[in-house]
């Protein structure tokens, strides 16, 4: 059975070079610990290798896009191979002249595919495998040609540098919310400009109201809220780096914690309907299901639902982002799925991936 989203998407290039969902959230909302088995959506594999550091029993990557799958062998080669400050390197995380090199290191962990992949994009491994997706590129062009319309660097340092909640308020509205902030933001990240450069026209078919507008409000709780000097996601988006904060993969606490526990990772280029189809017996304790329900209509989250429930042991949790697309389970699935909102709700305050609107944490009854 194929997904939704497949039959209106274009998914030939990598779409998301690194994970933009926090894994902070993720591990907390899951709890991954021996003896748990966890589907997971690739993607570029980060979150997929943060639940490693719990050492389940089995973390099954599924994804539908081949370029996807290819980023989570490099990296899962890069884990084997690599030192941390190595990992960090080929990320683009921090600073190389070596990129290459680190590659041939691990190119021989690959199989045929991932390697014929990497091998003819030898542009991507040199400026760093975490910024050659759609959408870091996008952000990549806002950076470079927009961002220095309306700020200076001086001044994104500052914005950078964080500091006490009143502080970051104060920045905010004095030096940072100008007129040119939100009318370029306005502009570039309109669902037709974020939909042609950044993510996929076929992506905003259950999106409703202004793109924008939404972003811009959850722009303003990462500047103010939460302490940018701790979201490696929004350096990266201001600066091409992860700055001193780095996501829960590349951190270096656990970095040994993912490397020791790989061989409990498995991968398959296939959607989750065709993954369930073909493994009737599987049963799961947790998904890390990203933002999936975001592309399909009601009835088909629905349907996957109940599919998912049906291999999913009592007490197992899903955990899933809407970013503007409401997406949580429907009233006919009540008795069997229940909504864990306060915890829900505690975790999406931090959240440091902070274009989502929401983030559900529902448990098997």
């Amino acid at each position: 059975m194929t997904t939704e989203a497949s039959t209106r998407t274009d998914f030939s290039q990598i779409r998301y070079a690194q994970v933009w969902e926090d894994a902070d959230l993720l591990i907390e909302a899951l709890n991954p610990r021996p003896g748990m088995s966890l589907l997971s959506i690739a993607s570029a594999g980060d979150n997929s290798l943060a639940l490693l550091s719990g050492a389940p029993e089995r973390v099954i990557a599924l994804d539908i896009n081949p370029a996807q799958i290819a980023c989570l062998e490099l990296r899962v080669a890069a884990y084997r191979e690599l030192k941390h400050a190595e990992l960090l390197e080929l990320i683009g995380s921090r600073p190389s002249t070596q990129r290459t090199k680190l590659y041939r290191r691990c190119r021989s962990l690959l199989n045929a595919s991932a390697a014929s992949f990497w091998d003819a994009h030898p542009n991507y491994i040199e400026s760093g495998i975490g910024g050659t997706g759609k959408l870091e590129r996008y952000f990549q062009l806002f950076r470079n040609r927009v961002l220095p319309l309306i700020h200076s660097k001086k001044r994104v340092r500052e914005l950078l540098a964080g500091g006490d909640p009143l502080k970051r308020s104060h920045f905010y509205s004095a030096q940072w919310d100008t007129w040119r902030w939100r009318l370029l933001f306005h502009i570039f990240f309109s669902r037709f400009v974020l939909g042609q450069l950044g993510r996929d026209p076929g992506f905003f078919k259950y999106v409703e109201g202004s793109v924008a507008n939404r972003l811009l409000l959850r722009t303003e709780h990462a500047f103010t809220e939460l302490d940018p000097a701790n979201n490696p996601y929004l350096h990266w988006i201001l600066t091409g780096t992860h700055g001193q904060s780095l996501p829960f993969a590349l951190r270096e606490e656990n970095f040994e914690k993912i490397r020791a526990n790989l061989d409990r990772l498995e991968w398959h280029l296939l959607s989750v309907e065709s993954f369930l189809d073909q493994n009737p017996g599987c049963q799961l304790d947790g998904c890390n299901l990203s933002d999936i329900f975001e592309y399909m209509s009601r009835e088909n989250m629905s349907t996957l639902l109940e599919r998912l429930l049906s291999h999913c042991r009592q007490g197992g949790r899903l955990a899933y982002w809407n970013m503007l697309a409401p997406r949580s389970r429907p009233d006919s699935l009540a008795k069997r799925l229940r909504p864990l909102d306060i915890l829900s709700e505690r975790l999406f305050l931090k959240d440091k991936a902070f274009f989502y609107s929401r983030f559900i944490l529902e448990e098997v009854s």
